[in-house]
């Protein structure tokens, strides 16, 4: 079986690879208007050969290739976030612009473009005859920029499809990662006592009480555990609000919005109880809680979660992480890095919830991620097909 014949047959489908990408860019898809890209995928599926296709009730797309028992499971989410300023774009973000080998756009990074080489390393498997005893499952899973984990929570609970391995393609910049930080979203009310603001003696100031909680939670940082890999945990205030009768009075209420990173070592539970324990919180009797998701899919399906994203990390030595690595000297002609994401993403779920076995492996930088610089080198594309369609060989 000689792998390397991969990387002369992606490039007889370089054309093909860009154009489907360009047609990716030009459907926008923010999380829960999903469906028209989805059908554009599938068409895709069904063009190069996949055994099955599945649009499941959540609205994520899933392609089969082989009846294996061992099951590999791909996953790109192909939900977007929103453009923003539009006159901060250089470029038409939904205009698939192709352009001295990069294509550009929303998505392009994070990460819909992925799904095209997915796609292509199936073809691949299947053109070279390198099926065998495993099953390879292409995911375009949904929500994800609004959940994350959530869409493979589904696949894997509801719909009954449950992986050995699974490979994420959030961009990695052509490396294999191996885990990252968990996360949550905490909610933080004070109560007080309205009045005119001509007299604030006769009131209870709610947002006065929220500043010595804020200024504590911000020195919190200062305790966080640490980790050699991972880093270090942190928690910032990334929103305030204030209910008040109107600008001439006390307001009765406050509240604020944590986003808690999560190394390893840190969890739900002792992350709400380091916040109900600081003085002020203690003091004014300020209510702690963790979020709630709660939301409609594009097929109409209502899912939700709490807003806890596990801590994930796989052992250097673990046999996916190995297998990574082989997989990438065969895409890259040279052992790849093995490292972490600085962000969440759906292994919260697979790894962090459901303990699957779990590496990323993606084409493009994670820096353009959420920016107008979105963009995607077409050779990374070429790369991560190679590396899809090689890495279950090795497993």
């Amino acid at each position: 079986m000689d792998l390397n014949k991969l990387n002369t047959t992606v490039l007889k489908h370089r054309n093909e690879m860009i154009t489907f990408a360009r047609d990716l860019i030009r459907i926008p898809s923010f999380s829960m208007q999903e469906g028209r890209l989805v059908e554009r995928i599938k068409k895709e599926m069904i063009k190069v050969g996949f055994d099955r296709i599945k649009i499941d009730a959540m609205g994520n797309i899933i392609g089969f290739i082989g009846k294996g028992r061992k099951k590999i499971m791909i996953d790109a989410h192909i939900d977007t976030v929103g453009i923003g300023d539009k006159s901060a774009w250089k470029i038409d973000p939904f205009g698939g612009v192709f352009k001295k080998g990069t294509i550009y756009g929303r998505g392009a990074t994070d990460q819909k473009l992925s799904m095209v080489s997915m796609v292509y390393g199936g073809k691949m498997i299947k053109e070279l005859g390198l099926t065998g005893d495993y099953t390879y499952i292409a995911v375009g899973s949904v929500m994800e920029e609004d959940c994350d984990g959530l869409p493979l929570i589904h696949i894997i609970d509801k719909e009954k499809i449950k992986p050995d391995f699974v490979v994420l393609t959030e961009p990695t910049n052509l490396c294999v990662y191996r885990g990252h930080r968990g996360r949550m979203e905490i909610k933080v009310v004070t109560k007080g006592r309205s009045c005119h603001a001509s007299a604030p003696e006769r009131g209870d100031n709610a947002v006065v009480k929220m500043a010595l909680i804020i200024r504590q939670i911000t020195d919190l940082n200062k305790n966080l555990k640490k980790d050699k890999f991972l880093g270090k945990g942190t928690v910032v205030v990334t929103s305030v609000e204030c209910k008040t009768p109107s600008l001439n009075a006390v307001p009765d209420e406050c509240t604020i919005y944590l986003d808690r990173r999560l190394t390893a070592g840190e969890g739900l539970r002792s992350s709400v109880a380091e916040i109900k324990r600081l003085p002020a919180v203690k003091k004014t009797g300020a209510k702690v809680e963790v979020l709630y998701y709660d939301a409609m899919s594009w097929t109409g399906l209502k899912v939700g979660q709490e807003k806890y994203f596990p801590t994930w990390v796989l052992p250097e030595n673990h046999k996916l992480v190995q297998a990574g690595v082989k997989a990438g000297k065969i895409a890259l002609g040279k052992t790849p890095v093995v490292d972490k994401w600085v962000f969440s993403t759906n292994g919260v779920a697979t790894a962090g919830r459901l303990k699957i076995p779990t590496i990323g492996f993606g084409p493009s930088n994670e820096i353009y991620a959420h920016t107008v610089k979105e963009n995607m080198p077409v050779s990374d594309l070429l790369k991560a097909a190679v590396f899809y369609a090689a890495i279950p060989q090795y497993l």
